[in-house]
């Protein structure tokens, strides 16, 4: 319990916005319940959220300590009331999860309580699986990353060994992930193998291809197949070989049939007509194609996951996505 005496700066204010103020990690949804239950009190008894304060009044906090820590991106999970993950599989070592278009993987600098791995963390604490408090270093951690408006199956380990299996096993091209974009025209082949060089200019985020290579540059290689072709539009899917920077985003633009939505790579003009303003690429379909032993990971080998919905599939194209998933 922690109790504070309220002063001359606080004499007016809402208890629920005093409670916000003062304890900086706790999720506005559970202060509201914790005033209600009388865990949080003024003068010893009960009071409404919307209660004005009086100077000297003491309000008592019946709240975990660790809330009233100052946020940093390593306590951002306490943040989350409800971490509504989608989850692809579960089990004891790892998570698949359906990452939205649109959510963070990791914080772009700050306090960002929104972030997929803090939704992560959210839930194996609430499930108690994993609590810092009983931990000396390790924290649940995502073991692949894609960009904030891709959607996709991204890896969470959650535990060190799991962590540095599933490190290893992406370093060493064992993961075969593969993607469905929506490309305005079609690729100069029906299907085919994209390999350039590409140089990222850090201060814009962005990549640009070359095919030959130049200092700072790096290898991309992607290979691709068309599965469909309507009104100007093509679905594609696309296997990375390598895992660069806007790797697919870049190379399909520079092959002249850039992704629909995308504003850095593609065409603003086709984005606007069909109203979409954040590309329609996806990472679908995870193989765990192991050719090393994975240790503690072994049972999933051959093991493959996809997504079983994929909005952009049936809102441009006659199919569904059992019908794309050959």
């Amino acid at each position: 319990m922690k109790q504070f005496t309220i002063k001359q700066n606080d004499a007016g204010a809402r208890l629920d916005r005093f409670v916000a103020k003062a304890v900086p990690l706790l999720p506005p949804s559970l202060a509201q319940k914790y005033i209600r239950l009388k865990r949080i009190k003024v003068n010893g008894r009960g009071s409404a959220r919307d209660a004005r304060l009086a100077l000297g009044d003491v309000i008592e906090m019946y709240v975990n300590d660790e809330f009233f820590e100052q946020p940093r991106e390593e306590n951002a999970f306490l943040r989350v009331p409800e971490p509504n993950l989608g989850i692809v599989f579960e089990d004891e070592n790892i998570l698949l999860l359906d990452k939205p278009s649109g959510v963070l993987c990791h914080s772009d600098g700050g306090f960002d309580y929104a972030t997929l791995i803090a939704r992560v963390q959210s839930y194996l604490y609430q499930k108690r699986e994993w609590n810092p408090r009983e931990e000396n270093a390790f924290a649940p951690a995502l073991c692949n990353r894609i960009d904030r408006n891709t959607q996709g199956i991204v890896i969470a380990a959650k535990n060190a060994e799991a962590l540095r299996v599933m490190n290893e096993k992406i370093k060493t091209r064992e993961i075969d992930k593969y993607y469905l974009a929506v490309t305005v025209g079609k690729p100069p082949k029906p299907s085919g193998r994209l390999e350039n060089y590409l140089f990222k200019d850090a201060k814009k985020n962005q990549v640009f291809v070359s095919d030959r290579q130049t200092p700072g540059s790096q290898l991309a290689i992607t290979e691709y197949r068309t599965l469909k072709s309507e009104s100007g539009l093509s679905l594609l899917e696309c296997r990375l070989l390598t895992g660069r920077t806007h790797q697919i985003r870049a190379q399909l633009a520079n092959a002249g049939c850039a992704i629909l939505g995308d504003g850095k790579y593609g065409s603003e003009r086709e984005n606007r007509k069909y109203g979409e303003k954040s590309q329609l690429l996806c990472s679908y379909r995870l193989r765990f194609s192991f050719e090393t032993d994975a240790g503690a990971l072994n049972y999933l080998k051959n093991s493959e996951f996809r997504l079983k919905i994929v909005d952009f599939v049936p809102k441009y194209f006659a199919c569904t996505m059992d019908s794309v998933m050959i």
